[in-house]
């Protein structure tokens, strides 16, 4: 547990598997300038240069971290397609308790990120007022989501319908962000505000927060103004994260889900040799182009 007046200590846990994505020297940058998170992944990528001290990466196969699930669950995991991982995000505080003892809260997210200053955003006065932390206003943000390292939170899985059945199967079914997040918000469909009230009797949602940190461009969320309008460029420097539509504001990370799975298809794999020093530098960018150093940025 934190000492008494340090920040509530964090861990965020990703089971990662194939290859490191080219993007990774930006990712571990931004861990670097969070050093009181800390980041456990479990994957067969092999080592990290340049890994910064509060990322540790725990070597193991594919098959042995499906076996290691499996014992845990008492189910049969052992997907052909690694993707069905992303359904054990709820469970990840429960199968790993054992390496988050001692941790304040439990996190669960992916790599396809960039992070800013999240101490800035999930600070200590907000972190003592609730028990989950969304970054998405109406569902949870399987990209990035934060539990209270307790028993009933790492548990909290088993109250999804279920879930022995559908974890098993094989096939990814969006769990973290579907029912998972019914545990929390129902009846999305209804007119607005029946549907806030709705949620407002349910104990579970009074015990979460769902703001959208508006942090994926592109994606299915208006930008802050309400508009398609979204940020092109996204500038890190010295680890706070801004960009191009809104340069007073500071942002928890940049998710580019969008950029990711379209634009970045078309990158030409040599541009990427000069990701790792222009990772290092205390400024740069990243846009649909990809990333880039930023001059006069300091």
């Amino acid at each position: 547990m934190s000492q008494a007046g340090a920040a509530p200590s964090i861990c965020f846990v990703i089971p990662y598997f194939g290859k490191w994505p080219f993007w990774m020297p930006f990712f571990l940058a931004g861990c670097r300038a969070n050093p009181t998170v800390d980041w456990l992944l479990f994957s067969d990528c092999g080592e990290l240069p340049d890994c910064p001290p509060n990322v540790r990466v725990v070597a193991t196969s594919y098959t042995d971290y499906c076996d290691r699930v499996s014992a845990r669950l008492g189910i049969d995991f052992h997907p052909a397609n690694p993707y069905k991982l992303c359904d054990l995000k709820p469970a990840l505080g429960y199968i790993h308790e054992v390496e988050l003892a001692g941790y304040d809260f439990w996190a669960f997210g992916d790599l396809d990120l960039v992070f800013g200053d999240l101490r800035a955003y999930f600070t200590a006065e907000r972190l003592a007022k609730k028990d989950v932390f969304s970054t998405h206003a109406r569902r949870i943000s399987g990209h990035c989501c934060i539990l209270r390292n307790t028993a009933e939170l790492r548990e909290l899985f088993f109250r999804m319908k279920d879930w022995r059945t559908r974890l098993a199967n094989g096939r990814h079914e969006g769990l973290d962000e579907g029912a998972f997040s019914r545990i929390f918000i129902r009846r999305k469909n209804w007119p607005d505000a029946l549907a806030r009230l709705t949620w407002l009797l349910n104990p579970w949602y009074r015990r979460a927060e769902f703001v959208e940190a508006y942090s994926t461009p592109d994606a299915k969320v208006a930008w802050v103004d309400g508009s398609r309008n979204f940020p092109a460029r996204w500038f890190w420097r010295q680890g706070v994260l801004t960009n191009d539509r809104c340069s007073g504001r500071a942002f928890p990370y940049v998710h580019f889900l969008v950029w990711k799975g379209r634009d970045w298809k078309q990158l030409a794999p040599e541009t990427f040799a000069d990701y790792p020093r222009i990772a290092r530098e205390p400024a740069w960018q990243v846009s649909a182009d990809g990333f880039a150093a930023l001059t006069n940025a300091l």
